[in-house]
């Protein structure tokens, strides 16, 4: 009995010891999480408004970064870098963490020339506010377009709408005499009758509308016009944490912007200048659903299609391979 009972005070013993082993075991994966945190002392974040880029607006009005990575002494920036190219020069050059709306052109672009990027979600899908427009009367639909001078910015979702446009009208890119240009030096010379029309997006539309232009077409249809959130690729790796809290505040602020609609309205208005009813119009052409759906993967091939065929693109790569959805 006696060494029937040393056994059993034995195996507890043992079990008790190894509970305290695996104890200590978690206790140091947490201090490596809060030792990678703290190795961490900035994170930059791109910020660009328009047309109406709202969750980065509530984001940065709200301090719902700050509020997430303060508690960790993690200073947070917000370089305003409105040219997709820029950003992923940043991104390269490591002055930049995350591209918080960043077209799916310049994504691909970037990845395909070696910079090393993932898209770990989508950031909005808004087809019906990128347009083609034109003043004259006498262009009313896609078809008119063949032969006409046409002004907009080149390799850009805007560039991506009028050669879809064109393919859908039954003519070639050839058949169009394209004029790369800023959008707003494309309305100006849209309405002073240098071009026959522009590709317009954003505020830009209203604008342009209430000056006398009309809207050939949008972007419905033809493409999906996707920007997407991409983030560094050695941050993502050294840092999966940081990025999990990332997109945490993300749908932080989708959550606000659903619960708060009108204040959503008022604050966007303010940052943007936009007119409160105009940003109520723009903000039902927007899909900002983070989630990264098979159909925006089909939508990013056809993106990097488009960049081959007009010559903007020499190597191609597997869009899943820099895909890494965090949720």
């Amino acid at each position: 009995m006696k060494k029937i009972i040393s056994i059993i005070v034995s195996v507890l013993m043992c079990g008790t010891i190894f509970m305290g082993c695996g104890s200590t075991k978690t206790s140091g994966t947490e201090k490596e999480i809060s030792s990678s945190k703290q190795s961490v002392n900035e994170i930059n974040i791109s910020y660009v408004k328009l047309p109406l880029n709202v969750p980065s607006i509530i984001e940065k009005k709200e301090k719902l970064f700050e509020k997430e990575f303060g508690e960790d002494d993690i200073k947070i920036t917000f370089p305003e870098i409105t040219q997709g190219s820029k950003m992923t020069e940043a991104l390269a050059a490591g002055s930049l963490d995350f591209c918080n709306a960043l077209g799916g052109t310049s994504a691909i672009l970037a990845a395909a020339n070696g910079v090393d990027l993932k898209i770990i979600g989508i950031y909005s899908r808004a087809p019906k506010a990128f347009t083609i427009m034109a003043k004259d009367a006498s262009i009313k639909t896609v078809e008119d377009l063949k032969s006409k001078k046409i002004a907009g910015p080149k390799g850009t979702i805007l560039h991506q709408l009028l050669l879809g446009a064109a393919q859908k009208g039954n003519f070639e890119a050839e058949d169009i005499g394209f004029i790369n240009m800023g959008i707003p030096e494309g309305v100006s010379a849209m309405m002073s009758e240098k071009v026959d029309a522009a590709l317009v997006a954003g505020p830009a539309v209203s604008k342009a509308l209430a000056n006398g232009a009309h809207i050939i077409t949008t972007g419905e249809g033809i493409l999906d016009a996707t920007i997407v959130i991409a983030v560094r690729g050695e941050f993502l790796r050294k840092y999966p944490e940081l990025v999990k809290n990332y997109m945490k505040v993300h749908h932080e602020s989708l959550k606000y912007m659903k619960e708060n609609l009108e204040d959503t309205y008022k604050i966007t208005a303010e940052e943007t200048n936009i007119p409160i009813d105009e940003v109520k119009t723009m903000y039902k052409w927007y899909d900002f659903n983070s989630q990264i759906t098979k159909n925006d993967i089909k939508e990013l091939e056809k993106t990097q299609e488009f960049l081959k065929q007009n010559d903007m693109l020499t190597k191609t790569i597997d869009i899943k391979q820099i895909i890494e959805e965090v949720k």
